[in-house]
């Protein structure tokens, strides 16, 4: 076992790459989970991005009224 004391006195050596070897080969797959189609959208692709910029819209607006409702604002 390397103790410290060995890599102090130079006993152990460092196994390091020169600063000008070899350089990272670039990953053989995309990164991510996604992967690259050249599938036209379909109607359901439409339907869920739809409601996924929809609904937040609408529970913004039912939030700002049902406060708005609660707060006692609504005759003014």
């Amino acid at each position: 076992m390397t103790t410290a004391e060995d890599i102090i006195e130079g006993g152990a050596h460092a196994r390091l790459r020169p600063a000008g070897g070899s350089v990272l080969k670039p990953a053989q797959q995309p990164a991510g989970p996604f992967e690259v189609t050249a599938n036209k959208p379909t109607m359901r692709d439409a339907l869920v991005t739809g409601l996924l910029v929809i609904y937040p819209a609408f529970a913004a607006v039912a939030a700002i009224i049902a406060g708005l409702v609660l707060a006692g604002a609504s005759s003014v």
